[in-house]
């Protein structure tokens, strides 16, 4: 399992990289937002660990730019802001779950492996061949970034 941990304070990240790291987990650190979506475009995440207060992108702006263009990893806001409106926000952005500072080492882990279980099952791989795109999750095929309405019938998995 690959995880991306975006935070500002080099310290809390090397601290959680190194706690996920012992539970076997490969872990990328970026130190801003911008820097997060370059590591998005480049390798595939399961999980991204995702501060709210950030330089040149904040989290939440990420968060739904990475929705809005379809990345389906799961996403863990890692913040200190701990008011209902900040997690509602976060939420409603398109994060699976909001983790508040300081928090606990062992409650971030067991919340990231509920998480993983989940998100393994949940949604099938959208698949490409050439410019041909189909989305299982969403019923949804493109070609050339056109969609093909195509009735049940032609849709058979």
């Amino acid at each position: 399992m690959r995880i991306l941990i975006v935070e500002d304070d080099s310290s809390l990240a090397q601290a959680v990289a190194t706690v996920l790291a012992q539970q076997h987990y490969v872990v990328d650190i970026a130190a801003d937002g911008q820097e997060a979506w370059e590591f998005v475009n480049v390798c595939n995440y399961d999980l991204i660990l995702l501060d709210i207060v950030l330089p040149k992108l904040d989290g939440i702006s990420l968060c739904q730019q990475l929705r809005q263009q379809g990345y389906q990893m799961l996403i863990i806001l890692l913040t200190a802001k701990d008011t209902k409106t900040d997690k509602v926000m976060g939420l409603d952005a398109g994060a699976d779950d909001y983790v508040v500072k300081p928090f606990d080492f062992q409650e971030l882990s067991a919340r990231i492996r509920a998480l993983l279980r989940r998100g393994n099952s949940s949604l099938p791989p959208v698949l490409e061949w050439g410019s041909l795109r189909l989305d299982p999750s969403s019923f949804e095929v493109t070609y050339d970034s056109q969609t093909l309405h195509l009735t049940a019938k032609n849709l058979v998995f």
